[in-house]
C-alpha cells in the first residue's frame, strides 16, 4: 500500500482528514444560513438584527473617515480600535457596506476555526474545541453577525492559542484586543510570562498614543456609560421584571443604544452590578496570588472564568457578549486535560436560550410578561451556574489541589523504658 502523498511525504490518514473536513463542513452550512438571515434572502423571526450594521456603524464610517471619532453620538462606547472595525468593509469596496461587513464577520469566523483546528490537532489538545466554536455561534443567531463581537473574538482566540509558546505575541494580542473591546485585557489574567507583560504594555500603549495623536477624543468611551440604566436582559434587569407586577413606577426605554430600565432605584441596582464586578475582580486578584500548580491550559481556563465573571456581573447582557465565552470555552476545550466541559455546555445552552429571548421574543422580555421572565431566568441562570462551576474548578485544580502534600508525622517511637534498680 502506497502511504506517501504526491511528493514523496506521507500521507495524512484518513481519521485526520475527516476530523478536518467535518467541521469545515458543518460550519459551511450554519454560516451559509447565518449569511442568508443578515443578508434578509431568508427572513428570521423578531426584530431586524441587522439595523446596527446598516444604520450606527454605517453612520459612524463616515465620521471616522472625516478624521474624528463619533463623539456627539451617545452610542459610541468603545475603545478606540473599534474604529479599524467599523472602517473594515472599506477592504471590499465593490460590495455594499452591511454586506462587506457581513462577508469579513464570516471571514473572522472561518479563521478562528482554522485557528481551533490547527490547534487541536497538537500532542495533548483535541478537537473538541473548534466544535465548540462550529456549533456556538449559528446558536446564537444572526445577531451574532450583525456585530463587530466575533472579530474581537478572533482576536482574542488567537491570542490564547500562541500561549506559552508565542508570550509576546500573546501580550500584544490581547492588549491590541483590549483597545477593540476592553474584556481582552483579562486573558493576560493566568499568564506569568514577564515577556507577554511587557509586549502587552509596549502594545497598548503605542496603538493608544497612535490612535490619541490620529484622532481627537480617542477615549472619550471612558465615560460614555456613567449614566446608564439597567439593560433588560442583565442579571440585575430580572428585579425590575419583576418588580412591574408589584407596581414599580419605571419604565422601559431606549438609552445609550440599548433598551434599559429607567426609573426608582435603578441606580441602586446598577451599583450592586458594579460592586458584584469589583468582588469578582478582588477573587481573581485572590486566585492569581494564591494558585500554586499551573498547567498548560490554566491561563486559557483563567481567561474563560475571568470574562464569565465580568459578563454574568454586568449592567449589560447583550447577546454578542455571548460569543465571547464561546471563544474562550473553545479554546479550553482544545486542551485534553481542561476540566471546563460543564461551564462549556452551560454556555452553549446559553446561547440556544439566548437566541430565544433576542431576537425571537424579545417583545416578551420587553414587556416583562411570564414568558420574557422566563427565558431571561433560565439563561442567566445558566451564565450563573457556568461561573460558579467554573470559578470552583479553577480553583480547586490551580490552588487547593496545587498545595504541596506535606507528610505526616511519623509517630514517635516508644521510649525506651529504663532499667528499675534496686534498692
Amino acid at each position: 500500500m502506497d502511504t506517501t502523498g504526491s511528493h514523496g511525504h506521507p500521507a495524512r490518514p484518513p481519521a485526520h482528514r475527516r476530523a478536518v473536513v467535518r467541521p469545515l463542513l458543518v460550519w459551511g452550512l450554519t454560516r451559509t444560513l447565518l449569511l442568508l438571515f443578515v443578508l434578509k434572502a431568508v427572513v428570521f423571526p423578531g426584530p431586524d438584527v441587522t439595523s446596527d450594521v446598516s444604520v450606527i456603524y454605517r453612520g459612524w464610517y463616515d465620521v471616522l473617515r472625516a478624521g474624528t471619532f463619533p463623539l456627539d453620538d451617545v452610542t459610541w462606547q468603545y475603545p478606540p480600535a473599534a474604529a479599524l472595525a467599523v472602517l473594515s468593509p472599506g477592504l471590499l469596496p465593490f460590495l455594499e457596506y452591511a454586506t462587506a461587513f457581513f462577508v469579513l464577520v464570516c471571514l473572522a469566523d472561518l479563521a478562528t476555526l482554522a485557528l481551533l483546528l490547527h490547534a487541536g490537532g497538537r500532542p495533548g489538545r483535541t478537537r473538541l474545541g473548534a466544535w465548540v466554536w462550529v456549533a456556538g455561534v449559528p446558536l446564537l443567531g444572526p445577531t451574532v453577525y450583525a456585530r463587530y463581537d466575533v472579530m474581537v473574538t478572533a482576536v482574542a482566540v488567537a491570542a490564547l492559542l500562541a500561549g506559552s509558546r508565542r508570550p509576546r505575541l500573546l501580550g500584544a494580542l490581547a492588549a491590541f484586543g483590549a483597545l477593540l473591546k476592553v474584556w481582552p485585557a483579562l486573558l493576560l489574567l493566568g499568564v506569568r510570562r514577564r515577556s507577554a507583560w511587557v509586549s502587552a504594555v509596549v502594545t497598548g500603549a503605542g496603538v493608544a498614543a497612535l490612535s490619541a495623536a490620529l484622532m481627537p477624543g480617542a477615549f472619550a468611551f471612558l465615560g460614555a456609560q456613567r449614566d446608564r440604566g439597567t439593560e433588560v436582559e442583565s442579571l440585575g434587569a430580572l428585579v425590575f421584571h419583576v418588580a412591574r407586577h408589584h407596581g414599580w413606577e419605571g419604565e422601559v426605554r431606549l438609552n445609550y443604544g440599548s433598551v434599559e430600565f429607567l426609573g426608582p432605584h435603578v441606580d441602586l441596582v446598577s451599583a450592586g452590578a458594579m460592586f458584584l464586578s469589583g468582588a469578582a475582580l478582588a477573587w481573581l486578584l485572590l486566585w492569581r496570588l494564591t494558585a500554586r500548580r499551573f498547567a498548560p491550559h490554566t491561563f486559557a481556563d483563567a481567561a474563560f472564568v475571568a470574562v464569565l465573571m465580568f459578563t454574568v456581573t454586568s449592567r449589560v447582557i447583550s447577546p454578542q457578549y455571548v460569543v465571547w465565552l464561546v471563544g474562550l470555552g473553545a479554546v479550553c476545550l482544545c486542551h485534553r486535560a481542561s476540566r471546563m466541559r460543564v461551564p462549556v455546555a452551560l454556555v452553549l445552552v446559553a446561547a440556544f436560550v439566548t437566541v430565544l429571548e433576542f431576537p425571537l421574543w424579545f417583545a416578551h422580555v420587553v414587556a416583562s410578561d411570564a414568558l420574557g421572565v422566563t427565558l431571561l431566568f433560565v439563561r442567566n441562570g445558566l451564565l450563573v451556574a457556568a461561573a460558579f462551576l467554573a470559578a470552583r474548578t479553577l480553583w480547586r485544580s490551580t490552588v487547593t489541589q496545587g498545595l504541596p502534600d506535606v507528610p505526616a508525622p511519623a509517630p514517635a517511637a516508644p521510649a525506651e523504658q529504663a532499667p528499675v534498680s534496686s534498692p
